[in-house]
């Protein structure tokens, strides 16, 4: 059932969004292909491994309809939490500022669909920023921007016409008009690795990029308090038996710094201070191996 006060953050958000999303569904098609639906529902919940939020796809009264508001439910309040791509894409940074959105993020994916996470409290991008995310990759946190007068985020899935699908499927778990359904998080859960990269890097440190590998994922990680970076690889097959792997980071001008060695788990963490700097970053796993540009500047 909604929560309380919920009546009044649809009243806001059907405010602040009514026009755009009638002028939308006036000129956009409402069905999406078959081929999309099943691209759709290949994504996973926005938030950590493991944790529970309540979906809620509000109707009547819900702008624009289908989109979920994800809230707290149980003892995981959401105020604050980590918003992570539910599938991989490219994620373009927004601000509407005290109206509508808020602050925002879309992730439009290779196939055409597009994700939208909105109300968020922070961004690992500027407005008008973009950058390439995988599935899993932080993109901001959850607060109550906008015409919101609650922290939850709101959530949409839309297919490549810009549509909003009504019944959206995350985790495998279909949330159709009017309901409501606790879901579990397996988003960035390292394939049965029970480290995860903030895990490694410590506290204060969030993924702004992340690269995909055979037997694992290589992640960039950036901590707001202290300006550092950090390089972690961690394994999804044979994990806790010893093999290959490495982490590096290497900020524009300086020396490269290099964590390898045979592990079980993961190689890093790596971390280094670049103020004002791009950095170079990536790592392996065997003989697979990803090094990226110098980017992530300042």
């Amino acid at each position: 059932m909604p929560t309380s006060g919920t009546p009044s953050r649809r009243t806001l958000k059907s405010a602040g969004l009514a026009l755009l999303f009638t002028l939308a569904a006036a000129l956009l098609p409402q069905a999406a292909s078959a081929q999309e639906a099943g691209l759709l529902a290949s994504h996973k919940s926005p938030f950590n491994c493991g944790k529970t939020f309540d979906a809620n796809n509000w109707s009547p009264g819900h702008s624009p309809s289908g989109s979920i508001d994800w809230q707290t439910r149980g003892s995981d309040a959401i105020n604050g939490e980590t918003v992570r791509a539910t599938a991989s894409g490219t994620a373009y940074f927004s601000d509407a500022g005290s109206t509508s959105y808020g602050k925002w993020v879309e992730v439009r994916h290779g196939d055409g669909t597009r994700t939208r996470y909105a109300h968020l409290a922070t961004m690992v991008r500027s407005a008008g920023g973009s950058m390439s995310v995988g599935q899993g990759t932080t993109i901001g946190t959850v607060g109550s921007t906008g015409g919101s007068d609650a922290p939850h985020l709101h959530y949409e899935q839309r297919t490549s016409t810009g549509a909003v699908d009504t019944s959206p499927t995350v985790e495998g778990v279909t949330v159709s008009l009017g309901q409501e359904k606790a879901i579990t998080s397996s988003n960035a859960c390292s394939g049965g690795n029970p480290y995860t990269p903030e895990e490694v890097c410590g506290s204060g440190y969030g993924v702004i990029d992340s690269a995909a590998l055979t037997g694992g994922r290589t992640y960039l990680l950036y901590n707001t308090g202290n300006g550092n970076n950090c390089v972690v690889t961690l394994k999804t097959t044979n994990v806790g038996s010893a093999s290959s792997m490495s982490a590096f980071l290497e900020p524009e001008g300086a020396s490269r710094t290099t964590n390898s060695g045979s592990f079980s788990y993961y190689a890093g963490p790596v971390t280094r201070s670049a103020p004002g700097q791009c950095v170079k970053w990536g790592g392996s796993i065997g003989s697979s191996s990803y090094t990226s540009p110098f980017e992530h500047c300042g």
